[in-house]
């Protein structure tokens, strides 16, 4: 049987990054399978519905790569793939349920149970005591029949222990007296997530489902009325959290970041799909730089674990800068063009774009490090105090007025013709090169670290400014 899995999100924002590993993990057992990832819209909870979101989740998934072979916007042979268009199907296979004893029609006034993705999570398992159970089937099509309105709600009928098998956690054992009886079909018409989920599962051929391990507990439930159809359950996968800290989860709720977020920051979705692939699972060796194609030849299921992972924003930091230094000089320079908007010509964007790039582990690291190129800021002159370089006010001063003329009259103005003069001028007077292109460097940049050396920002700023910058330092050092 091919391989097939589903990602089915909730268009309910952004994409949370636990969202996103779910989807990574299940087009990752699909591919390294020769499978098909099939994309799934999953909107029957309209309360949380947001406008556009669905949009995100197609941005998303096709900004780092992971394409679909069947979906909402490409089709397939088992759609419709958004759940609030296949409405009548969940209701032929509610009724159907209700006839084969895996379910019943409940008329009680009682609040429904929403039971969406995320809510289910969180529900107690309250084995509800329901009178409609005590009607017979005639009688309560009667009253459908009349009008009333009604939920199906799900038979528990068994006692003693389920037991299931999971990828990750092996077989695992529930008592049946731990499950309620929930809603599947709402009175509105709408599945809840427990049943539509089973049902297009089953109904699109899905042979692996991964999920969050808060979903084990209702798992019994999903292969009861797997059972009633006769059907086959998928192969389970559930996986542990990515944590924020050893005590919360990552929550979009609680303004955890978001794929998107990450973006604008700076960090590059290749970087941040190979960061949360490590979340929860490893190679089985010390590598730890993936592309995509390279994680569908070695992923397997087995090697996932079973503990939480907390999301390390450092590490992370760290990977983007691995992939900012593996770019080539002009895919960053166009990654960072856009973050040059507080500079203008005549700067080298070109030349600064190639100081930047093997210095920066972010791209919104940018404005903050090119800061003083789109102005001079004040500085103390204490600056100029460094004994690792050997230098002082006085060796400062020196520096400069010895370098003026020369690059007054130099006429070849880039970073080699420029590092030749100060070393030579340097060497003339017998000074250290520190102590020339240490003060040159504060001069024309007033920080006391910056992404390039003294010659590299002067080739950037252009000869006029750099002459000018120069000249002010020596008089703010000569008051």
């Amino acid at each position: 049987m091919t391989t097939r899995t589903r990602f089915a999100p909730s268009p309910t924002g952004y994409m949370h990054i636990g969202n996103l590993r779910t989807a990574l993990y299940e087009y990752l057992i699909a591919k390294s399978a020769g499978g098909d990832f099939i994309l799934r819209i999953e909107d029957t909870d309209q309360k949380r519905y947001v406008e556009g979101a669905t949009d995100i989740i197609y941005k998303t998934l096709k900004r780092v790569g992971m394409n679909w072979d069947e979906g909402p916007d490409i089709g397939g042979n088992y759609g419709p793939y958004v759940q609030s268009e296949r409405k009548a199907i969940y209701a032929e296979y509610a009724h159907k349920l209700v006839e084969l004893g895996g379910a019943h029609y409940c008329f009680c006034a009682q609040k429904e149970e929403n039971n969406d993705a995320e809510e289910e999570t969180t529900e107690s398992h309250i084995k509800l005591n329901d009178p409609c159970k005590k009607l017979s089937l005639a009688e309560a099509k009667q009253r459908i029949s009349a009008g009333e309105p009604f939920v199906v709600r799900q038979n528990i009928n068994r006692k003693g222990t389920s037991v299931f098998h999971d990828v990750v956690y092996g077989d695992i054992e529930i008592d049946y007296d731990e499950l309620d009886e929930g809603v599947l079909l709402k009175s509105d018409g709408l599945p809840t997530y427990n049943f539509a989920n089973v049902i297009d599962d089953h109904l699109m051929n899905i042979t692996h489902v991964v999920r969050g391990n808060e979903y084990i507990s209702s798992t019994p439930k999903y292969n009861l009325i797997y059972e009633a159809f006769g059907w086959t359950p998928p192969v389970y996968v559930h996986v542990p959290p990515v944590m924020k800290d050893a005590q919360h989860k990552l929550s979009k709720r609680n303004g955890d970041a978001s794929f998107q977020d990450l973006v604008a920051k700076g960090y590059l979705p290749e970087a941040i799909l190979n960061y949360i692939a490590l979340l929860g699972w490893n190679p089985g060796d010390e590598r730890e730089i993936f592309s995509l194609q390279e994680l569908a030849k070695c992923f397997s299921s087995d090697r996932l674990n079973k503990s939480p992972a907390i999301f390390d924003i450092e590490k992370l930091t760290w990977m983007n800068g691995c992939y900012i230094r593996n770019l080539t000089a002009e895919e960053f320079h166009k990654l960072a063009m856009p973050y040059y908007t507080h500079l203008s010509y005549p700067i080298d964007f070109h030349a600064l774009s190639n100081v930047l790039q093997p210095r920066i582990e972010t791209l919104a690291q940018i404005p903050a490090e090119t800061d003083f190129f789109a102005a001079m800021p004040e500085y103390d002159l204490a600056l100029y105090e460094n004994k690792k370089m050997k230098t002082d006010i006085t060796i400062a001063k020196q520096a400069i007025k010895l370098v003026l003329p020369l690059l007054k009259d130099l006429s070849t103005w880039n970073n080699d013709a420029l590092f030749a003069t100060l070393k030579d001028c340097a060497a003339a007077h017998e000074m250290k090169n520190g102590q020339i292109l240490y003060p040159v460097r504060i001069a024309l940049s007033g920080k006391a670290t910056t992404p390039g050396g003294a010659t590299e920002i002067a080739s950037i700023l252009g000869k006029d400014e750099t002459i000018k910058r120069l000249e002010q330092a020596l008089n703010k050092l000569e008051q």
